[in-house]
């Protein structure tokens, strides 16, 4: 066991590119020690851009410390030796963000015919990768953080819990399933001093956004990754963060509450889940 335990210990799932990217960076911004996981090690592994080596170098950058994990979290093995190997370095570790997931196109799940002529494989895709994926990854983060007395799991999730906005009916469904693990879990963690939220991001300038302009026209009106990142840096440090236990947190309401905005000085106006 490393005796490098002066930062805060977080891991972020699936941080090669997106909001995942976006979350790490921005803890890195606090000074975060940062373990990142995906299944795209090097820039040019994938057909899509980002990669959890560039991601780990831009958390460093920030001003925390950035490392990374090839861990494809659809394999219950990979989830299980990342987290051993968070513990083994560093003996701790007191956030775990939930937001590995997988869709069959770079935009996010296909969209351009009712759920009755997509293919079961869709759906079973998104959930392994994006629910059932943070219900294990939960399961083995409390089993450390329980016995260290405190922690927090944030699950990303998204308005489209209890909204249809998005062509993709198995989209909402896993959204949901999202938020009640959160409240669910919450419950059962609360006498071990354990927090568990859900966050629901914006419309957020990922690479895939940046790469569409012919889908999304409006590209200004979006929010930067790191955005995200500054948000959960902030409910990570409130000291009452018990108390918002189980609860749904939109970006807008944690940036509303903590005085936060991003890096064009916009905040987003609440939701109300």
């Amino acid at each position: 066991m490393s005796a490098e335990t002066d930062s805060k210990v977080a891991m972020v799932t699936g941080a090669s590119r997106g909001i995942g990217r976006g979350i790490a960076v921005g803890l890195g911004e606090a000074g975060w020690t940062v373990y990142l996981t995906g299944r795209t090690v090097r820039d040019g592994d994938s057909d899509r851009p980002g990669s959890i080596t560039k991601t780990a170098a831009e958390v460093t950058e920030a001003g925390g410390q950035g490392i990374a994990i090839r861990c494809d979290h659809g394999i219950d093995s990979d989830t299980s030796a990342a987290i051993q190997r968070v513990w083994d370095e560093r003996g701790r570790l007191d956030l775990l963000v939930n937001n590995a997931t997988t869709y069959t196109t770079d935009l996010g799940p296909p969209d351009d015919a009712p759920f009755w002529e997509v293919p079961i494989e869709v759906w079973d895709m998104m959930h392994k990768v994006g629910l059932r994926s943070h219900y294990v990854a939960s399961t083995l983060v409390a089993r450390l953080m329980i016995p260290q007395g405190r922690g927090l799991i944030v699950n990303v999730s998204s308005a489209g819990a209890v909204r249809y906005f998005f062509g993709n009916v198995s989209y909402h469904v896993v959204k949901a399933g999202v938020d009640m693990l959160t409240l669910a879990t919450a419950e059962e963690l609360r006498k071990h001093n354990v927090a568990v939220v859900s966050f629901w991001p914006r419309l957020t300038r990922t690479e895939a956004f940046m790469a569409h302009p012919e889908v999304f026209p409006n590209q200004s009106r979006a929010w930067s990754p790191a955005f995200s990142g500054r948000a959960i840096a902030a409910l990570a440090s409130d000291a009452r963060i018990m108390e918002k236990s189980g609860r749904v947190f939109d970006i807008g309401a944690v940036a509303e509450e903590y005085g936060l905005t991003d890096s064009d000085g916009r905040r987003p106006p609440p939701l109300k889940p």
